[in-house]
């Protein structure tokens, strides 16, 4: 099957730098609204059976334009929402947005036992994804739009699919409304694109305001695979 995994439009959280992942969370910004309203312009075409969102409101509103333009009613699975902050949720400096980053990018090296501060390990992340995942395998669609979050999908790809090692995944961030699209299924994920920009286009991509899962990673908390 073919994966379409978008991140969410941009929200004020992004705008303002906060590390903001619990639910329901906030709407889009009207730049966020713009970049969803673009998406079937690109994905319209592209053979989509089925949408899938997580639990947080910004995932419902990115999802809709394409909804309404295939006809379809977007599933939501709590799996999909974007990695949990504990400690560090609400915070907006460089130092936090790094060590939230760093942390969940080392669990696709291996470092799974490493939580973030108050918040999930790998083992819980990446396993509650994987289910959400499998549920959309099982449903028999070939194709399939999942939007989810930056971080989130960023360690997700990199940690399931060997085409997506660690520096990319660190190194080439999803914008809002960006993409990563895989064909296979679980347990065999190809890469056929890493869309970093928006879907939209570069009019519509601001790296300024595509907040923490946006940022560079400086440096990865390694562990080492069983």
């Amino acid at each position: 099957m073919r994966l379409h995994l978008v991140r969410h439009g941009q929200t004020p959280s992004n705008v303002g730098y906060f590390l903001d992942t619990l639910e329901p969370g906030p709407g889009l910004t009207e730049l966020g609204h713009r970049q969803a309203a673009a998406i079937p312009r690109v994905l319209g075409d592209a053979g989509i059976e089925a949408i899938w969102v997580s639990t947080l409101v910004r995932t419902h509103l990115t999802a809709a334009p394409l909804a309404q333009h295939l006809g379809l009613t977007p599933r939501e699975h709590a799996g999909l929402r974007e990695i949990a902050a504990g400690s560090l949720e609400m915070a907006n400096d460089d130092a936090s947005a790094q060590k939230y980053l760093s942390v969940a990018l080392g669990w696709a090296d291996g470092a799974l036992d490493v939580r973030v501060p108050g918040g999930e390990d790998g083992t819980e992340a990446l396993g509650r994804f994987d289910a959400a995942i499998e549920e959309v395998a099982a449903s028999g669609v070939g194709t399939a739009a999942v939007f989810s979050h930056g971080a989130m999908l960023r360690v997700w790809a990199a940690a399931r699919c060997a085409e997506v090692d660690l520096g990319l995944a660190a190194h080439a961030p999803l914008s809002n409304t960006g993409a990563v699209v895989l064909d296979g299924e679980p347990g065999a994920w190809r890469l056929v694109s890493w869309h970093a920009e928006a879907l939209g286009g570069a009019l519509l991509d601001d790296a300024a305001t595509d907040g923490v899962a946006g940022e560079v990673v400086g440096e990865v908390v390694e562990g080492v695979e069983d």
